[in-house]
């Protein structure tokens, strides 16, 4: 018999959940994982910390409060690494507690140690002192996740040329600095270190930055960022990085010189494969570090899996908890649902962005007929309470059935905001739910009954030039 049920190899979003989501069935689980990385990349260089990093900026930069009371208004002059740190400590110190907790009444065995595959039934997991066991499972769960990709040419030392891990690591808060790639991290970071006052230079080899999102959408993030004073160089592409005493250049293809105190890269991510040994366990992975799966995230060994970041996209936290759990079922024959192809994007830029659904741009290109339906958050009473002139609420309604198509936010609370539209979305609703029901009133989530009367007004007058 072998040791356990399942294995599972790291401990972020997908790997909690699919050892918690076998330990539920009855099942003998192990979770291996470093001492210091208990909840993954996720809790540690990732999105925990960086979020609260961004609660931090904004709570000491006072700056979602300039248009009530001016914009040199400011809750902190001098604002330390040390003021913005001591929050993402905490919060991550217990985030790690909740997780080891989880696991621990759950009776999930947890092991400190990297491990590699010996064969694909065992796993030999190598502690701190160099101590090694060795581990047998039924399944094993793959769930390393993944790194920052760091350019070969490009000489990192963490401190003034630096990935989004090193982040967190500054000595004092940049003067200036040139972000290269204008991703989802880069975009993220930019906006932070613009609202703390750095000068903030992106750097993006391609015309445009996020064109996965809404166009509108996009447009009015990058006017918000030039108004932080953002500068962005689109279709150009580093050349070199030079380190010198006083800072940084970064020397572009164009010949264009950018003094900065340090320099970001957010160049993509890099799966955490390297040292699993996966040949051993009849597996193999792309350039990029990824595993192939199929759609119940078994890879090309039936009883081994692998889920979250280090499969590729949508490599989000939120779904690679899906994944975990549907893996953990499927291995042991219990039913379960697929994930649901409607699946929210948030962006945690300043102001921030999510979206569902599909795009303006999208629908044009696949010639399906819409009406926009349009909130702006200054027509709330609620926006004006939290001071949100710029925030909007954009819904994309079809005019034959009346669904929904896709819903767009952007500004406070857009996160939370748009698991509203999901759900109508989610559940074949129609924009008349939406214009019939009652919202709590002053909120936010009103913004959707204003944008579904701004369409359902909108298809009214196209239907009465007909009669």
């Amino acid at each position: 018999m072998r040791d356990f049920d399942m294995l599972v190899i790291g401990s972020g979003p997908g790997g909690q959940k699919a050892a918690i989501a076998a330990a539920k069935l009855g099942r003998r689980v192990a979770v291996v994982d470093r001492p210091d990385m208990v909840g993954g990349v996720s809790i540690h260089t990732g999105t925990i910390p960086s979020k609260t990093l961004r609660e931090a900026v904004l709570y000491l930069t006072g700056l979602t409060q300039r248009d009530m009371y001016g914009q040199s208004y400011r809750l902190k002059e001098d604002i330390t690494v040390a003021d913005l740190t001591a929050r993402t400590q905490h919060v991550v110190s217990r985030e790690v507690d909740v997780i080891r907790n989880q696991l621990s009444r759950n009776h999930v065995s947890l092991f400190a140690g990297t491990g590699r595959f010996v064969d694909d039934h065992t796993v030999a997991v190598t502690e701190a002192n160099g101590n090694e066991q060795l581990l047998t499972a039924e399944h094993i769960v793959i769930a390393t996740g993944t790194r920052p990709a760091r350019p070969a040419a490009v000489e990192f030392d963490g401190r003034t040329i630096m990935d989004s891990d090193n982040v967190l690591n500054l000595e004092r808060v940049p003067r200036s600095m040139v972000i290269v790639g204008a991703g989802v991290i880069g975009m993220e970071y930019a906006s932070m270190f613009a609202a703390l006052g750095s000068k903030i230079t992106v750097v993006e080899k391609r015309s445009s930055m996020l064109d996965f999102g809404d166009v509108e959408v996009i447009e009015s993030l990058k006017y918000h960022l030039r108004d932080l004073a953002v500068t962005f160089r689109f279709g150009e592409t580093v050349a070199a990085v030079e380190r010198h005493p006083r800072g940084t250049l970064t020397v572009l293809e164009s010949g264009k010189k950018i003094p900065a105190d340090t320099v970001m890269y957010s160049a993509g991510r890099q799966g955490l494969t390297d040292e699993l040994e996966l040949d051993k366990a009849g597996l193999s992975a792309d350039p990029r570090g990824r595993i192939k799966v199929d759609e119940n995230y078994r890879t090309e060994v039936p009883h081994i899996y692998a889920v979250g970041d280090v499969i590729g996209f949508p490599a989000l936290a939120a779904t690679s908890m899906e994944q975990g759990r549907t893996a953990a079922y499927h291995a042991f024959g219990e039913p379960v649902h697929p994930m649901h192809d409607l699946q929210p994007i948030g962006i945690y830029t300043i102001p921030e962005i999510s979206f569902i659904g599909r795009t303006e741009d999208q629908l044009t290109e696949d010639c399906v007929p819409f009406e926009v339906g349009i909130s702006r958050y200054r027509e709330l009473a609620r926006g004006q309470i939290i001071g949100d002139s710029h925030g909007m609420l954009k819904l994309l309604v079809s005019p034959d059935d009346r669904k929904l198509l896709g819903v767009h936010c952007f500004g406070t609370g857009a996160t939370e905001l748009i698991h509203i539209g999901q759900s109508v979305m989610g559940c074949g609703g129609t924009v008349d739910y939406l214009v019939d029901a009652v919202f709590n009133y002053p909120t936010l989530a009103e913004s959707y009954k204003v944008a579904a009367l701004d369409a359902t007004n909108k298809i009214r007058q196209i239907d009465q030039l007909k009669d």
